[in-house]
C-alpha cells in the first residue's frame, strides 16, 4: 500500500504528462533541427575527437599517431636505467595514452558510421595499421627494461600510480618480451595461427547457406507472414536456409515434431566436423601458447585479471549456480513435460521440443500481447524517460549541445554535468538511426577517456552510443519492441558509466575493464526495465503519450523474463562448463564431453544426435574464450546490488549517488571484487541471484 502510494506520488511529479514537455525538447527537437545544421560547427569544448575526417585525413591522422607513438617509446628506452623515475619512463607513456586514444578512436569509429564506403575503407585499414604498431610497442624490450627497473624499485607515487605501472609491466611480460628469441617466435607464429583459425572458425559459420527443403505441411502452426519469405522451388517446396532468424521461430511455433527436430539437428550440425577439428586444433595451440608464457593452461592465463581469477572459481561458481537452479528447472521441466503429454502423448522429451513448449506454456500462463506492448514505446519517449531516471537516480543533468559538428544530420551531442557542482563530467553523442553502411548493432563506443593531466586538469569522457531504429516517417512514431527498450537502457549505462568514471590514468577511464566487471552496472540497471515506477516513466500509448503502460503489462512483462529462466540458464551453464573445460585441459574430446554433460546439467534431455553445438558456438572461439562465464557472473552480482540497495526504492538518490561513487567512479583505478566488496560491505553472493528467479517460479 504504502509502496502504491509512493509510486502515485511520484508520478505526479514525474510522469508522462509533467516531464514530457520538458523531456522531448532533449530528442524531438533535436533530431529535427539536425537537418538544418551547417557542416562545419565550432568544436566541443573540452573534446579532442574529430567527427569528419576524410579519407586522406584518416591517412595523416594515422601516421601522426604512430609517428609521435615511436619518438615517446624511444625517449622512455633511452633512459639511462641509474635514472629512471616516474617522470621520465611512466608519466610519458601514460600521457602518451590519454593522447592517443581520441585520436585514434577518430580514425577507428568511421567504419561504424561514415556513410563513405572510401572512409570505412580508410578507417578500417587504419585500424589494422594501428593494432600492428601497438603490438609491436608492447613487446619492445627496451621499453620493458626500464619500466621494470622502475618497478623493481617500489618508488610508488600512489595506489593508482603503483597500479598503472604494475599493468604495464604485466602487459609486455604477456607478450612474450621476457622469452629467448627462438621462444618469441614461436609465441608470434603461434599467435598468428590462432588468429587464422579463429577467423575460418567464424568464416565457416558466416558462409554456411545450408538449407532443407520442406513442404508447406511440415510447417504447421507457422505464420503466413513467414512462410510467404520462404523461397519456393519449382516442385513446390520450401527452401528453409539454416540462419537463426528462421531457425528460432521454426522450433518456437512449428506444430510438427519431425519437423523441428530436423531443423534442431542440422542447426547443430553446420560446419561439424570442420569447425570441430578447428576448435580442437585452436585449443591445443592456446595451450601452447599460455605455457610458453609460463601459464598452466590457456584459461588460467585469461582469467588472471579478472575477479574469478581461476578455472576452480569458475568451476565452483557454475556448479553452485546449477545446483541451486536444479529444483526450479526440474518444477519447469515438467511443465513442459506434462504440456507435451497432453498435446502429443508420451513420447521422449528432446531439446527440438524446449522452445515449442515454453511458448506454448507462456500462452497459457501469460495474458501479454507484445505488439499492443509496443504501442507504448515510441523511440523519443523512450529515451527521455531513460535520461530522466538517470539524472534523478546520479545527480546529473543531461543537455543537448547544438550547433556542433557531427557526422550525420540525424546525430545529436549531449553533454552530462554533475547537478550539485555544476561541473562538466562529459558528452555523448547519440546516433541511434539506421542508414546505408553504418554498424548493424546497438553498441556504446569511447571516444575520448577521462584522465588527470599532469597539470592537473581532467581531460573530459566522450563517448557514442550507436543503434539502427528505423526513421520517422511523417508523424508516424517510430515504435521500440520491449527487448529493443531493454536494449537501450543497458547500453546507456554503459555510456553514464563511461562518463562517470574518475580514474587519473587514460588507461582506467574506458569501458576496457574485466570481462566479469563492465557488464554488472548494465545488468543491475536493466531491473529498471521491469517496474512499474520507471516503465511508467518512459512509457506512453503513441496515440496518447500521456497514457503509460499498465501495471498489468509491467507484472507481465516481470514475469515474461522469469518465465523457466532455471532452463535457459542451465543452457547456458553447459555452454560455458565447456568453455571452461576445453581452455583448462590440454587434450578433451569435446564430442565425448558433451554426451557426458548435457543430460547432467540438463535434467537428463540428452544431446541431439549428431549434433555438437562447440562447432556452432563462436563465442569459445572469438572473443569470450575462458570467459563465457563472465556474463551470468555479472548477472548474480547484479542481482545481489538491486536487493541489497535498490529494490524497495529505485529512485533512491542517495543509493543511486553511492553506487555512482563507489562502483562506477573508479573505472579500473581498483580491484574490480574491491569495489563491489567497498560497496556491499561483504563479497559479492549468489542468494539473490537464485532468489530472484525461484520468486516467480510456475
Amino acid at each position: 500500500m504504502a509502496k502504491g502510494r509512493r509510486e502515485r506520488r511520484i508520478l505526479v511529479v514525474t510522469g508522462a504528462a509533467a516531464f514530457v514537455a520538458v523531456g522531448l525538447k532533449l530528442l524531438v527537437s533535436a533530431i529535427k533541427a539536425h537537418k538544418q545544421r551547417r557542416r562545419k560547427m565550432p568544436d566541443v569544448p573540452g573534446s579532442s575527437v574529430l567527427v569528419n575526417l576524410s579519407a586522406s585525413e584518416i591517412q595523416r591522422l594515422t601516421d601522426q599517431i604512430i609517428a609521435k607513438s615511436k619518438e615517446v617509446y624511444d625517449l622512455v628506452a633511452s633512459v639511462p636505467l641509474e635514472k629512471v623515475s616516474y617522470m621520465n619512463v611512466i608519466a610519458p607513456l601514460a600521457e602518451l595514452e590519454a593522447y592517443q586514444f581520441s585520436s585514434v578512436q577518430s580514425c577507428v569509429f568511421p567504419k561504424m558510421v561514415s556513410t563513405s564506403n572510401d572512409i570505412r575503407k580508410a578507417s578500417a585499414e587504419a585500424e589494422s595499421r594501428l593494432n600492428l604498431h601497438f603490438l609491436t610497442c608492447r613487446k619492445r624490450e627496451d621499453v620493458y627494461r626500464v619500466i621494470k627497473v622502475f618497478a623493481d624499485r617500489g618508488e610508488w607515487l600512489g595506489y593508482e600510480a603503483k597500479r598503472y605501472t604494475q599493468c604495464l609491466v604485466k602487459e609486455f611480460e604477456r607478450n612474450g618480451v621476457n622469452l629467448t628469441p627462438s621462444k618469441k617466435k614461436e609465441l608470434e607464429n603461434l599467435g598468428a595461427r590462432i588468429e587464422e583459425l579463429s577467423l575460418q572458425y567464424a568464416q565457416n559459420l558466416s558462409m554456411d547457406n545450408s538449407f532443407l527443403l520442406l513442404g508447406e505441411s511440415e510447417l504447421a502452426g507457422m505464420p503466413l507472414q513467414f512462410i510467404k519469405s520462404l523461397e519456393k522451388t519449382e516442385d513446390g517446396k520450401l527452401k528453409v536456409f539454416l540462419r537463426s532468424h528462421n531457425v528460432t521461430p521454426i522450433l518456437e511455433h512449428c506444430k510438427i515434431r519431425a519437423t523441428r527436430k530436423s531443423i534442431a539437428v542440422a542447426y547443430g550440425q553446420r560446419c561439424g566436423k570442420e569447425n570441430l577439428d578447428i576448435l580442437e586444433n585452436l585449443v591445443q595451440i592456446r595451450h601452447k601458447y599460455a605455457q610458453l608464457l609460463g601459464y598452466s593452461n590457456y584459461a588460467e592465463f585469461t582469467l588472471e585479471s579478472r575477479m574469478a581469477r581461476t578455472s576452480e572459481k569458475v568451476f565452483e561458481f557454475l556448479e553452485d549456480i546449477s545446483e541451486n537452479l536444479s529444483d526450479l528447472a526440474m518444477e519447469e521441466l515438467n511443465v513442459l513435460k506434462d504440456l507435451k503429454r497432453r498435446e502429443n502423448g508420451d513420447s521422449p522429451f528432446g531439446m527440438e521440443d524446449l522452445l515449442y513448449y515454453m511458448r506454448r506454456a507462456e500462452e497459457q500462463h501469460l495474458d501479454l500481447d507484445l505488439g499492443e506492448v509496443k504501442q507504448y514505446f515510441p523511440v523519443n519517449l523512450v529515451m527521455s524517460g531513460i535520461f530522466k531516471i538517470f539524472q534523478d537516480l546520479f545527480g546529473i543533468r543531461i543537455e543537448e549541445n547544438k550547433d556542433v559538428e557531427v557526422w550525420h544530420e540525424t546525430v545529436c551531442l549531449f553533454s552530462v554535468t554533475d547537478v550539485s557542482s555544476n561541473e562538466l563530467l562529459g558528452y555523448f553523442y547519440l546516433d541511434i538511426h539506421s542508414r546505408e553502411g553504418k554498424y548493424a548493432h546497438t553498441c556504446v563506443l569511447a571516444l575520448q577517456n577521462g584522465n588527470l593531466s599532469s597539470n592537473g586538469t581532467r581531460q573530459i569522457p566522450v563517448a557514442v552510443l550507436l543503434s539502427q531504429c528505423p526513421k520517422q516517417i511523417d508523424d508516424n512514431p517510430v515504435l521500440l519492441r520491449f527487448s529493443e527498450v531493454v536494449t537501450f537502457f543497458h547500453e546507456f549505462t554503459h555510456v553514464v558509466h563511461h562518463i562517470c568514471i574518475r580514474a587519473t590514468f587514460s588507461r582506467f577511464s574506458g569501458l576496457r575493464l574485466d570481462a566479469d566487471f563492465i557488464e554488472v552496472p548494465s545488468k543491475l540497471l536493466e531491473n529498471w526495465c521491469y517496474e512499474s515506477i520507471s516503465l511508467k516513466i518512459m512509457s506512453g500509448y503513441y496515440q496518447d503519450i500521456t497514457k503509460s503502460v499498465t501495471s498489468s503489462m509491467c507484472t507481465s512483462l516481470r514475469r515474461k523474463r522469469d518465465l523457466f529462466s532455471g532452463l535457459r540458464l542451465k543452457q547456458e551453464i553447459l555452454l560455458c562448463l565447456i568453455d571452461q573445460f576445453v581452455h583448462s585441459s590440454e587434450n578433451v574430446n569435446i564430442l565425448e564431453l558433451l554426451k557426458h554433460l548435457h543430460p547432467k546439467v540438463m535434467l537428463g534431455i540428452p544431446l541431439l544426435e549428431g549434433t555438437n553445438p562447440a562447432s556452432c558456438f563462436p563465442q569459445i572461439v572469438i572473443g569470450s574464450e575462458a570467459v563465457c562465464y563472465s556474463y551470468i557472473w555479472s548477472e548474480v552480482v547484479a542481482a545481489d546490488i538491486f536487493a541489497a540497495k535498490f529494490q524497495e526504492d529505485l529512485l533512491n538518490q542517495y543509493a543511486g549517488l553511492q553506487f555512482r561513487n563507489k562502483v562506477l567512479a573508479p573505472g579500473g583505478a581498483k580491484d574490480s571484487l574491491e569495489i563491489l566488496s567497498d560497496y556491499l560491505g561483504r563479497e559479492p553472493a549468489i542468494h539473490s541471484f537464485i532468489e530472484s528467479k525461484t520468486r516467480n517460479s510456475l
